[in-house]
Order: C-alpha cells, then sequence, then structure tokens
C-alpha cells in the first residue's frame, strides 16, 4: 500500500494478484472494470450499494443562496447533484475498533 495513507488503484489490482492468483494485466483489468460500471451506474442516476462496505449516493441540491464570507456579499448557489458516501454499519464497527 502506499506509503502516504492512500489505497490506490495499483494497490486493489495487487491486492487481487496476491490474494486470489490472478495476473497483474487481469487484476489490473478486473479493478479497471469494477470502477467503470459504478462510474457508469453514477453517471446515469444511480445509486451503488456494495453490502458490507458501503453506499454511494447521488443527491440533488437545490438553488440556494450563500455569502462571501470575505465581503458578506450574497450569491446564489446554482442546483447541483452531488455525491456522498454512507459507511455500512459493518465498516463503521472495523474503523472504530482498528482507531
Amino acid at each position: 500500500m502506499a506509503a502516504a495513507g492512500t489505497l490506490t488503484r495499483a494497490d486493489l489490482a495487487e491486492s487481487l494478484h496476491h490474494e486470489v492468483g490472478l495476473s497483474r494485466a487481469d487484476a489490473a483489468r478486473l479493478v479497471e472494470q469494477v470502477l467503470t460500471h459504478m462510474c457508469e451506474a453514477l453517471a446515469k442516476g444511480e445509486n451503488v450499494k456494495i453490502s458490507g462496505f458501503g453506499s454511494f449516493i447521488l443527491r440533488d441540491k437545490g438553488e440556494r443562496v450563500g455569502r462571501n464570507p470575505k465581503t458578506g456579499v450574497e450569491v446564489p448557489i446554482a442546483p447541483r447533484r452531488v455525491l456522498t458516501f454512507r459507511a455500512s454499519q459493518m465498516m463503521r464497527d472495523r474503523i472504530v475498533s482498528a482507531g
């Protein structure tokens, strides 16, 4: 795993290579296919749920008025779609017990 504490695609592929025994090329291809499938589902407006891990949820946020903190001037914030992640209870339990 990367020294900075970030899990990368290469780390996932390497883990598949060691744990499952796939070739490095097949492992990298599998990781790319999974991530591509997730991105395509999200782009179509579908939520993505990975049991035991968590859910990627799309939310539509309406237009609202924001304020420039420096000047205090009110500025309209356009409506937009945001992506949120909600960890499963199993994942939260693992994070708490690991920390």
